[in-house]
């Protein structure tokens, strides 16, 4: 079969921009290792990913046949997608998505998997031999950004379910006390709960921090978010530069090649030999930023010409 065909017979799901991709690589068809993709994501992350991906390994000096594969929603096309996979196995499984990663560490486990594109170690499935890189930054890290970005800022807020983030604001209270911050955090247990939970913020913080939470933070809750952010002239520190566009001051964003190349360095490891469960899941190790110039103008912050220049967007 042709390299081609072989291709075209392993991609046969894939959007057009991730077939684009993958038929652009350099020098792929005297690939020595062999690597199964499998995304849930959408396109443009995943491309991003698969290029640092693609150029941290071959950097290190191995050459790759990659064969990318996008997880449908039905079962049975799952399963045929499992079957083709294991058909020609691969030396390694790098999995992009939460969903992804779930399937394919239930039904393939004799071979090592490297993971990105998942939200956050809890996102990670129990006891499996895997390893990769989760989305979410350690709350330590946000805090330090949220300190740079708003010096001025003593008092931060913030709105928790504790079943979900219990320990993580734990480790943020340690965080924010060694930057000199005091950290008011109010617990919730029902969505029904924000309304009271952001009442009792308005008159003692200085700004809101968005953590990853969802039952705090979701499509349904978002305008009341943003709206008490606007009336209560208290920023919000969002969770994306969706939020960003949306009204939220600042977020910290990833640099996904960046990631894709974390995941290969993993990757190399694992292809030399280290069982993936012996290296430890790790964050972004790269921390870009969105601001929101309006928003800042409307609450009367200043944000510092440095600050606007060292942006990956301003709005």
């Amino acid at each position: 079969m042709s390299d081609f065909l072989h291709i075209r017979k392993a991609t046969a799901l894939l959007p057009p921009l991730l077939l684009a991709w993958l038929l652009l690589l350099p020098g792929y068809s005297r690939a020595a290792v062999v690597i199964a993709v499998v995304a849930t994501q959408p396109a443009v992350p995943v491309a991003e990913v698969l290029d640092g991906f693609h150029s941290q390994f071959t950097a290190a000096g191995g050459d790759l046949d990659l064969r990318v594969y996008q997880l449908p929603d039905d079962a049975r096309e799952i399963a045929g997608q499992i079957a083709r996979i294991q058909a020609n196995p691969p030396q390694l499984i790098f999995v992009l998505g939460s969903r992804a990663l779930n399937v394919i560490a239930k039904e393939i486990t004799g071979i090592p998997i490297v993971f990105g594109l998942v939200l956050n170690e809890q996102a990670l499935p129990k006891g499996k031999n895997v390893t990769g890189v989760y989305l979410d930054f350690p709350v330590a890290t946000q805090l330090d950004w949220l300190h740079r970005l708003l010096p001025r800022a003593k008092n931060i807020g913030v709105i928790y379910n504790p079943a979900e983030n219990a320990a993580r604001i734990q480790a943020a209270a340690g965080a924010a006390k060694g930057l000199g911050l005091k950290l008011q955090a109010i617990s919730i247990n029902s969505p029904q709960d924000l309304p009271a939970a952001l009442e009792a913020l308005a008159n003692s913080c200085d700004v809101l921090w968005g953590l990853s939470d969802p039952m705090v933070a979701n499509p349904q809750t978002a305008r009341n978010l943003l709206l008490f952010s606007f009336r209560n002239r208290i920023p919000y520190f969002g969770l994306s530069a969706v939020w960003v566009e949306a009204g939220a001051l600042f977020a910290l964003e990833r640099d996904y090649r960046d990631i894709g190349a974390q995941c290969a360095e993993l990757a190399v490891k694992v292809i030399a030999g280290q069982a993936p469960a012996t290296l430890t899941p790790q964050p972004p190790r790269r921390v870009l930023y969105t601001l929101n110039q309006r928003t800042a103008k409307q609450m009367k912050i200043d944000l510092s010409a440095p600050l606007l220049r060292g942006a990956q967007k301003v709005y």
